[in-house]
């Protein structure tokens, strides 16, 4: 297959710093999208694949899945985008596209397995995926979204996995007038949930380990925000919360928000601890409670995300960053030293 090279940033070992290298991008196909990456978030999942967390990352690695970009190539079939328009690629970059999961718009379950936009077996070129810390990216069409035309760009880039990594569970547990959720952390994930299930018509409690983001959470429209140390305030929140969105990445004790839970309520886990996490069966027997996961969404609900955040006017709180810094957001990132997304301007990566 016939390929170009084109710039990006990347790494060749989990104790290395990332650095600018070249990276072979597919020759345009019939089917595919090629845009110029405007913006890229920074998701903590990234961080995880760089430095190996979970095992598997295939070395040389480029990360990168919240990506914002415009159209500068398409296909000879491509129905849907033409050069000059916005486009965005998220997590998904293929899928079956046969199997009964992907006939109803999730392909995240796919049987087959989906190619991710990094880190993922590159079924065409061999190799893996290489992702957004790049001058461009090559996808077919119907894994491409459109973006719609927000103010602000660069913040509008984490919607791609953080935003829907939030609205799909928000959306499936019915989240809405009547519905009191719970938001567990404010960070990347959290932040948006915030914003997202106020939008849908939630009453919103956000708990936070940190003393100074419990004003945090009010000035991003929590209805109420708890320091979850506070024993006297978690305890008058017994049974009576309908959901809570948990989107913690660190071990912790989710016990603690079973029992804020009403009968039938759910904790729903969307951060990506390392360690597992132990459950307390009479937590959960107790008012048929479930402890439940959720990870991204499908591309149709993806774009529903998308165009519901345009007309409510929700992006990241977010930190532009020149390529360059990358290195320093990734261990700010670590610490928790970032409110609440850092997205990096590509422009910034040299011609």
């Amino acid at each position: 297959m016939n390929t170009k090279q084109v710039k990006a940033f990347g790494t060749t070992g989990a104790a290395e710093p990332l650095h600018e290298m070249n990276i072979n991008r597919r020759i345009v196909k019939a089917h595919d999208v090629e845009m110029e990456i405007l913006y890229c978030g920074i998701c903590h999942s990234d961080l995880h694949q760089i430095k190996n967390d979970f095992g598997g990352t295939m070395f040389p690695i480029v990360p990168g899945h919240e990506m914002v970009g415009r159209v500068i190539a398409v296909g000879a079939h491509v129905k849907n985008f033409k050069e000059g328009d916005l486009a965005a690629v998220g997590c998904i970059v293929e899928s079956c596209g046969h199997c009964e999961y992907c006939n109803d718009g999730l392909e995240p379950f796919c049987e087959e397995g989906v190619t991710y936009s990094f880190n993922s077996p590159d079924k065409l070129l061999g190799g893996a995926t290489y992702g957004g810390f790049s001058k461009t990216y090559v996808c077919e069409e119907k894994y491409v979204l459109h973006m719609p035309a927000f103010n602000d760009l660069a913040a509008a880039a984490p919607l791609l996995c953080a935003g829907i990594t939030v609205y799909s569970p928000l959306k499936h547990w019915q989240a809405g007038p009547g519905k009191k959720v719970g938001i567990l952390g404010i960070g990347g994930l959290g932040h948006l949930a915030i914003k997202i299930a106020k939008a849908m018509g939630a009453h919103v409690t956000v708990f936070t380990t940190s003393a100074s983001k419990v004003e945090d959470a009010k000035r991003l429209g929590a209805d109420e925000s708890v320091l979850s140390s506070d024993a006297e305030k978690m305890s008058r929140l017994n049974r009576q919360l309908h959901f809570i969105i948990d989107t913690v990445s660190a071990k912790h004790d989710v016990n603690t928000y079973l029992n804020l839970l009403r009968h039938d309520g759910t904790v729903v886990l969307v951060g990506l601890p390392p360690e597992p996490l132990e459950i307390g069966a009479f937590n959960v027997v107790m008012g048929r409670r479930s402890f439940a996961g959720s990870n991204i969404g499908g591309i149709a609900e993806t774009q529903e995300m998308l165009d519901f955040c345009f007309q409510h006017n929700i992006t990241a709180d977010s930190e532009v960053i020149a390529i360059q810094e990358v290195n320093e957001a990734f261990e700010r990132l670590e610490r928790g030293d970032v409110k609440y997304r850092f997205v990096i301007d590509m422009a910034s990566l040299a011609n």
